[in-house]
């Protein structure tokens, strides 16, 4: 008489079956993609945009008197890097091309004019205007038509970049690029064609109200 012996199955060692598991995940992730990628089953796993913005709300009101007189438009190509001392930039180091359009306007205050600053002759034929000279506004940096050419970042910048709440993050490039747009403002002759504007203008206005002379003066 003869008996059999059932033989147990083996069990699964551990690491095998952690593989399993990863196997299953990438394949059920993998099989999300491609049906993501289907027609009529994009949806499925696409993603949607909420805004959930609060309204804005009307903090002050500022009465202008200034004449916006001229405007430039700029563009600048900012090269930073950053580098560390005693590692290769593969390790540590950041280099980013960046291409900054913005606007600079130039304007004149006619809200600092007095008494003194305009005489009329008599006849009222004749009239001068004393005003400030022109100045430049702060730089108004385009967002839409501003843009990163290139990334360049080491190991360790990129690792930093993943537990960030700002990834990526452009604002020191941009901050350069706006002093290097007011800086160009400023060797650009806008503040003396805002002058030669305002000149006009006034010169336009007031011979609509009868002044046959009319003469405009800047000061500092």
């Amino acid at each position: 008489m003869t008996t059999s012996v059932k033989q147990l199955p083996r069990r699964m060692p551990g690491w095998a079956k952690a593989l399993t598991t990863v196997v299953v995940v990438l394949a059920v992730l993998f099989a999300g993609l491609r049906l993501a990628v289907l027609p009529g089953l994009r949806g499925l796993f696409g993603t949607e945009t909420h805004d959930r913005s609060g309204p804005a709300l009307l903090e002050s009101i500022q009465d202008m008197s200034r004449y916006q007189a001229a405007s430039g438009n700029f563009q600048v190509v900012v090269d930073l890097e950053k580098d560390a001392r005693f590692l290769p930039d593969a390790i540590r180091g950041t280099r980013t091309l960046y291409v900054g359009a913005g606007t600079v306007n130039a304007y004149v205050d006619l809200g600092a004019l007095g008494e003194r600053d305009v005489t009329v002759d008599e006849d009222r034929t004749s009239a001068t205007v004393r005003l400030p000279h022109a100045r430049l506004d702060k730089p108004a940096l385009d967002l839409d038509h501003s843009y990163a050419v290139s990334k360049q970042r080491g190991l360790l910048d990129r690792l930093g970049d993943l537990f960030s709440g700002n990834p990526n993050s452009e604002q020191a490039v941009q901050r350069l690029a706006v002093r290097h747009i007011a800086e160009a403002a400023e060797d650009s002759g806008l503040t003396a064609r805002a002058e030669s504007n305002t000149t006009g203008m006034l010169r336009g206005l007031l011979h609509s109200l009868g002044f046959e002379d009319v003469r405009v003066a800047y000061t500092a």
